[in-house]
């Protein structure tokens, strides 16, 4: 026994009636998708609920898995706390799986927040399948602001630990989709959101799982989505297993997309090793990369590859074109694995002698010194994209109508804390979104005054 069975709902506490009070009938047809889910799993009967949950603790860089014996919750915060809900963990599974990411080099496990309560992405599905099934154990995971890829290889490894176990296993995967449909919504409107909902609910519907890594970060992040990397993990403890996809509803009446789908297990299939798949298509993109760099690029990715695979820095080579032994200027290296971000470390102003020793020392530390992400690994190489952005003066501007987002990178100050945003970035349109990222990257309050700087850069591929 394995995973049998794997659903996609999303967690409005509006929909529990004791909370909606009647505002629920506007979403009938997500609640009786729901009803529907409840008695599937009624019907499978399983030993181990497995529930991801973007609203369960969250790390930058960790996957946190239930800590402890048991956890309970009520909807207190929404007004109905004589709604509760007390749950066994799958101590067993969760130890399993565990070993597994660590063998797998993944980080994820129940160190950090032991906070035993239960969050509403959780209790919401919970609800439901209480109507229909109780006699199980629970197992809840968080998301990370890893990749889309590390998400779909957790779910591997929680597949793996149901077969290991012979538990009869459903995944639930509890997200919303866009929170930007409508501008009467709480979020507002984007046109990204309803374009990437109809995208989602195409490849949910179809159970194409290999559509939902190809998701650019841009469209994500405009379209407010709260679901994509819990649902990615689903997708992944369903690799190589063939599944019966059907798309039970969709609504978004209050500008939040709500989208239920359900899977069921049909055996094996391995030509559904979508992760496989992915990476093949991106090491055909990145050789297609390399035959096109440039000299700096090919600096930067020789520098990368030495130190990986032998822990040494390359001394600059020659037969390099002439400026990157003669200039000097800041530079940024950014690095990225299957279409996310792995690495960007960079200088504003230069440290180095020349422009090619600026280029390999900030390589190295993109790959393995970047604090948002663990070291790069040998096996990584053939599917890193590097670009390198050398950058020009910086001027200081007295407003952001000086500012171009395509053209011109910008700093922004605030007493000792300092923030940098490129320009040109994917999904960062406008200037008013590239100041208010810069800030955040500084620690920098929307309500402080800042100073202002911006730069050129030229950006090699």
């Amino acid at each position: 026994m394995a995973v049998e069975a794997a659903f996609v709902v999303p967690h409005p506490p509006l929909i529990v009636p004791e909370i909606g009070k009647g505002q629920e009938r506007a979403v009938q047809k997500t609640i009786d998708a729901y009803r529907q889910v409840a008695r599937r799993i009624g019907e499978v009967k399983p030993d181990t609920i497995v529930v991801i949950s973007s609203h369960q603790v969250m790390y930058a860089n960790y996957f946190h898995i239930s800590p402890g014996e048991e956890a309970r919750g009520t909807f207190e915060r929404f007004q109905a706390g004589q709604v509760g809900f007390e749950v066994t963990y799958d101590t067993e599974f969760v130890e399993v799986l565990c070993g597994l990411a660590a063998e797998a080099g993944l980080p994820a496990g129940t160190e950090g927040e032991t906070d035993c309560q239960l969050d509403h992405g959780t209790m919401v599905p919970l609800y439901f399948i209480g109507k229909c099934w109780t006699d199980c154990r629970l197992v809840r995971i968080g998301m990370s602001g890893l990749s889309l890829m590390r998400h779909y290889e957790l779910g591997q490894c929680i597949g793996e630990a149901a077969r290991l176990l012979g538990r009869k296993t459903v995944v639930v995967a509890s997200g919303d989709l866009s929170h930007r449909l409508k501008s009467e919504g709480p979020y507002g409107f984007q046109k990204e959101g309803p374009e990437y909902d109809s995208r989602m609910m195409y490849a949910l519907g179809n159970g194409n799982f290999g559509e939902l890594l190809e998701f650019p970060e841009g469209l994500c992040n405009k379209a407010g989505e709260c679901g994509h990397r819990a649902i990615v993990m689903m997708a992944g403890t369903l690799d190589r297993t063939g599944v019966t996809a059907r798309r039970l509803s969709y609504e978004g009446p209050f500008g939040i997309g709500y989208g239920i789908c359900e899977y069921l297990v049909r055996g094996e299939d391995p030509k559904r090793d979508f992760k496989e798949q992915h990476e093949q298509k991106e090491r055909v993109k990145v050789s297609a990369q390399i035959e096109k760099q440039d000299a700096y690029v090919a600096l930067a990715r020789r520098a990368v590859e030495e130190y990986v695979r032998t822990g040494q820095i390359i001394g600059i080579p020659s037969g390099l074109p002439r400026e990157l032994y003669n200039q000097k200027a800041g530079v940024f290296v950014s690095i990225k694995e299957n279409g996310s971000l792995r690495g960007c470390i960079g200088t504003i102003q230069p440290g180095e002698e020349s422009l090619a020793g600026e280029i390999i020392r900030n390589a190295v530390s993109a790959a393995v010194r970047d604090p948002r992400f663990s070291p790069v690994e040998p096996e990584e190489l053939d599917r890193l994209s590097i670009t390198v952005d050398v950058l020009g003066q910086v001027e200081k501007i007295r407003s952001p109508k000086e500012l171009d987002v395509k053209r011109y990178g910008v700093i922004v100050e605030s007493g000792s804390s300092r923030g940098l945003l490129l320009p040109n970035l994917e999904g960062v349109e406008t200037v008013q979104e590239q100041i208010s990222i810069a800030r955040r990257k500084a620690g920098i309050d929307e309500r402080e005054e800042v100073e202002l700087e911006r730069f050129e850069v030229v950006r090699h591929f």
